[in-house]
């Protein structure tokens, strides 16, 4: 009988979250279509500057009950318009404005039909909240950069506060700044693309260096969610200090996860201080003893991740060369960095791509 009733309140919360995901549609569909009435408006000086402002204070006075529409969530739902209309977000729209004579009724009729989010199967844009979009449209400075933030949020199910989290950790500018590789992992780049960063930042832990490794291991552990949060939502945790037994001897792994995307198993070993070369060989070690006990057989090959306090990349580099193993690289920082300086190295990423 319990089953039973489980099966009614997942129903019911199937059809919940359906309900929530249509009104959220329908809100994002109407601001699209305001914004984008109000700014067809003023680039055809239909209306002035001032018309906006008495349009906010015709729906505050004649219908009080709705709310959002003054004059400053008037301009942004123009700007969310302006934003995205014409890009790859959303699909290619002509919208023929009619302006002579009085023929506003066949002006919004226009709007209506052809501005229609809603009629865009899997619009990104009606796939995250308005106080998301609010976030993004602030703080994004590209289209690149704006629509990574919707994939990403939509993806991993970002809350606000969660999103204003990553942008703040500037995830967009260290996604794209080249995580070191060995040779087994770079056949696959397309499939780890995304999933790894070349720096991990973990300020929500509240901790100042210097620190032993078996304290940051704890920390982390203790501050699982937000790790993950860092990681990414597909990371299964299994266990700290996983252990494994070859031979007569016992070892153990700091931290080891499951990936649902890459389906294997993914290692994390901490180390306190720089990266150093003989870092790998432990690591091959533990990657070569799960794959052989511990691994599935429709599971992937391990893959193994050394977090250091720093790297130099070319010691790196020389490294990871020969490495057989499916591993990489990164660093971590205990506070949030400098997204100027994140911008700026991305810059010059940029630039030494076009070089080549």
């Amino acid at each position: 009988m319990t089953k039973q009733f489980t099966q009614i309140v997942l129903l019911i919360q199937e059809a919940r979250g359906k309900a929530i995901s249509a009104v959220n549609t329908e809100l994002i569909n109407v601001y699209w279509k305001v914004g984008a009435y109000i700014s067809l408006q003023l680039q055809q000086a239909v209306w002035g500057e001032k018309t906006v402002t008495e349009l906010a204070a015709y729906i505050k006075k004649s219908h009080p009950e709705i709310k959002g529409f003054e004059r400053r969530g008037l301009y942004r739902m123009k700007q969310f318009y302006e934003t995205y209309a014409g890009t790859a977000v959303v699909s290619s729209m002509t919208v023929q404005m009619q302006t002579a004579g009085n023929e506003s009724d066949k002006i919004v009729s226009s709007l209506m039909t052809q501005l229609d989010l809603s009629r865009q199967r899997d619009c990104l844009l009606t796939k995250i909240s308005w106080t998301h979009h609010l976030v993004i449209m602030s703080r994004c400075a590209s289209n690149e950069e704006r629509l990574f933030y919707i994939e990403r949020a939509i993806k991993e199910a970002y809350s606000v506060r969660e999103l204003e989290r990553q942008i703040n950790s500037g995830i967009y500018e260290r996604s794209l700044s080249g995580i070191q590789v060995s040779p087994a992992l770079k056949a696959k780049q397309s499939e780890i693309a995304g999933i790894f960063k070349d720096n991990y930042v973990f300020e929500f832990l509240n901790i100042n260096d210097p620190i032993k490794e078996s304290e940051l291991q704890q920390a982390l552990i203790s501050q699982m969610k937000a790790f993950v949060l860092e990681l990414g939502r597909d990371f299964l945790f299994v266990s700290e200090e996983f252990k494994l037994q070859v031979g007569k001897s016992d070892f153990f792994i700091d931290l080891l996860f499951y990936h649902r995307g890459l389906q294997c198993l993914v290692a994390f070993e901490l180390k306190a201080d720089k990266f150093r070369p003989e870092h790998l060989g432990q690591l091959n070690f533990y990657l070569e003893a799960l794959d052989r006990d511990v691994k599935k057989k429709h599971e992937n090959p391990s893959i193994g991740i050394l977090l250091c306090k720093g790297k130099d990349a070319e010691v790196v580099e020389y490294a990871l060369s020969r490495n057989l193993s499916p591993a990489m690289v990164a660093e971590y920082t205990m506070h949030l960095p400098d997204k100027a300086l994140l911008q700026k190295k991305l810059h010059s990423i940029f630039e030494d791509n076009l070089e080549l």
